[in-house]
């Protein structure tokens, strides 16, 4: 694919125009040009990158390559939440999933106008749309420029994984080198340069940065960085120790464990993950690697104990689910019944067990989901 980009403009002969042709030696600034070789009409490729400094010709290629109909900008309603206006008429799941898959896992954003998210969400909302609608071929315009770099890198890497599932081809145009590594794309067209790199068949041109997760058993000290991005309001958990993920000395995920009478299971909740590193995989690993520990009886109790974990989080669920250390053990549409929830912790303050009596628990609608971690050696055998 041989791309030719001819722009032209009035070449303007004012007093200023003249004293800065004249200041800089430049003669004519009313032509631009470029010329770019993309060998990208097959199939075989799923993301490629234009990138390049502002003003280097990169969305005028981008139009060349599929026309101006294949840039992505999509129409967010006014008066509606973020849940509703992605891919109304397809599956909520689907919806739900294509939010998580890009890192936009906080629950009360879904519940959100798109007016009132900040630059990040944004960002992610607008990808969650292009891989819940998933056209065959998108362009995407100053990809990650807005928002912050963290952001902006572990979202490209979340945005990658999720769109190779859609098998459609997306050309991204950015201005911002950082993410291509997080990306790992297929090609890239650099147009400070005019070079054009495409990785061989079954490889990437990048490699994708690693880096180091810290696990380290605390109090609830840090739970209050943490509750905002929960998606329940609910006490803390009675007896419980807190597990904190760092990277590079700052907190990125949270789990809390305790166990059930006879201490004959541990209990995980109340797991979140900064929002600037959801979609990033480090939850569930998170979340594994402290099973695995409570599994050998690397625990307070120096008991080998397995854990239960409930959710009502869709696109945890289906992690969870394809997840072989995990099995799922149960499935409840509604919670149990609120009046005798508030009956039985009246009777038990009359005995003197509790202090105080809420409205009881129980009587929502949210389709909470159980399941078990079996543990690596248990996994394989199952």
């Amino acid at each position: 694919m041989k791309l030719a980009i001819r722009h032209s403009c009035a070449d303007f002969d004012s007093y200023r125009a003249a004293r800065v042709k004249s200041l800089f030696n430049c003669e004519d600034a009313a032509a631009f040009q470029l010329d770019a070789e993309l060998p990208i009409e097959d199939a075989a490729w799923s993301v490629g990158v234009i990138v390049g400094p502002s003003g280097s010709g990169k969305s005028s290629l981008g139009a060349a390559v599929w026309g101006e109909g294949a840039f992505w900008h999509p129409q967010w309603p006014a008066d509606a939440p973020i849940i509703d206006a992605i891919d109304p008429a397809g599956d909520f799941n689907a919806a739900t999933a294509a939010l998580a898959s890009v890192g936009l896992g906080s629950v009360p954003a879904w519940l959100r106008p798109y007016a009132v998210l900040s630059n990040g969400e944004r960002f992610r909302a607008d990808l969650a749309r292009l891989i819940a609608e998933a056209p065959p071929r998108a362009v995407v315009d100053e990809f990650s420029s807005v928002v912050d770099r963290q952001i902006a890198c572990v979202g490209a890497l979340a945005f990658a994984k999720a769109w190779r599932r859609t098998r459609g081809q997306a050309v991204l145009l950015s201005c911002h080198r950082d993410i291509l590594d997080w990306i790992e794309p297929d090609w890239i067209f650099d147009t400070a340069t005019a070079q054009f790199e495409r990785a061989p068949a079954g490889s990437r041109l990048r490699r994708r940065p690693s880096f180091e997760l810290e696990i380290a058993e605390t109090s609830w000290e840090y739970w209050p960085a943490f509750e905002p991005h929960h998606y329940l309001k609910l006490p803390r958990m009675i007896a419980a120790r807190c597990y904190v993920g760092t990277i590079s000395g700052l907190p990125v995920a949270h789990v809390a464990f305790s166990t059930r009478p006879g201490l004959v299971e541990a209990r995980a909740c109340r797991l979140v993950v900064m929002p600037e590193w959801q979609g990033a995989g480090v939850g569930l690993r998170f979340l594994n690697a402290i099973c695995e520990r409570w599994r050998r009886g690397e625990n307070r109790f120096g008991l080998p104990l397995p854990t239960l974990f409930h959710t009502s989080h869709p696109g945890l669920c289906d992690a969870l689910r394809r997840d072989r250390n995990w099995t799922q053990v149960s499935a409840t549409l509604a919670g149990a019944h609120k009046g005798r929830s508030a009956a039985s912790m009246a009777l038990s303050q009359q005995r003197g067990r509790v202090v105080t009596v809420g409205g009881g628990f129980g009587g929502h609608f949210r389709a909470v989901q159980g399941f078990r971690y079996l543990g690596r050696e248990d996994a394989a055998c199952a």
